[in-house]
């Protein structure tokens, strides 16, 4: 698989086969993947695997904390910004609707959309739970190096046959991520990640995000 075929097939995975992750092809995969951009080579990063029993552990950790508290924690930073316009609010809106129609879930089935929201606390049954943590004294620049690492590992897996979902959802248990990881006061978990084998028999894995067109995104200057 060359890089363009990556690039073209991955998507957002939301229903994985239990099929373990060997540990070896996680650590190549990883260990690749430090070979993403940075300014400066900062490398601001810091990665956590969860999996077999540990990810077990976590996991019940989660169903416990949601039972006591709901609302879930207060996010270390805005997922999104307040009051969200055109055109990143009809995006949004368009990616919510299409998702919930590919499982039959309308839009006034308030606990079906819950109880899919609720699928990205167990990684939506992957093997593998990944966690992205940053210095949260770096700035903005340093978060886009964050991304382009994501983007490196999720582009690995997809060479690899496995797939992958990327899940700021985790910041709103950014605290109690934390305190299971023992990260050091300075540390915060940025996003999580879903990593294994899709389950292709799910209709969730069948539809795909809309993108606008180059002409809308783009502008080229100075070409033929």
């Amino acid at each position: 698989m060359n890089v363009s075929e990556a690039v073209e097939q991955r998507i957002s995975i939301r229903a994985f086969k239990p099929d373990p992750v060997p540990g070896d092809l996680m650590r190549d995969l990883l260990g690749r993947a430090l070979r993403a951009p940075s300014g400066g080579n900062l490398q601001p990063w810091r990665i956590y695997a969860l999996a077999g029993a540990e990810l077990a552990r976590f996991k019940a950790l989660i169903v416990e904390k949601q039972a006591a508290n709901p609302g879930a924690e207060p996010t270390q930073y805005p997922i999104y910004p307040e009051n969200l316009w055109d055109p990143y609010r009809t995006r949004r809106f368009e990616c919510g609707e299409d998702l919930y129609a590919s499982i039959g879930v309308a839009r006034e089935n308030k606990l079906g959309r819950l109880m899919q929201m609720a699928k990205n606390y167990e990684f939506f049954g992957a093997p593998v739970g990944l966690f992205f943590c940053i210095d949260r004294n770096l700035g903005s620049a340093q978060w886009s190096d964050m991304g382009m690492l994501m983007q490196t590992v999720m582009l690995l897996a997809k060479e690899r046959g496995l797939d992958t979902c990327a899940q700021e959802a985790w910041a709103r248990w950014g605290q109690t991520i934390a305190d299971f990881l023992d990260l050091p006061p300075e540390m915060m978990m940025f996003s999580g990640m879903a990593l294994g084998y899709r389950d292709e028999t799910a209709p969730i894995n069948g539809w795909r995000t809309r993108r606008d067109g180059l002409d809308i995104v783009a502008d080229l200057r100075g070409f033929d």
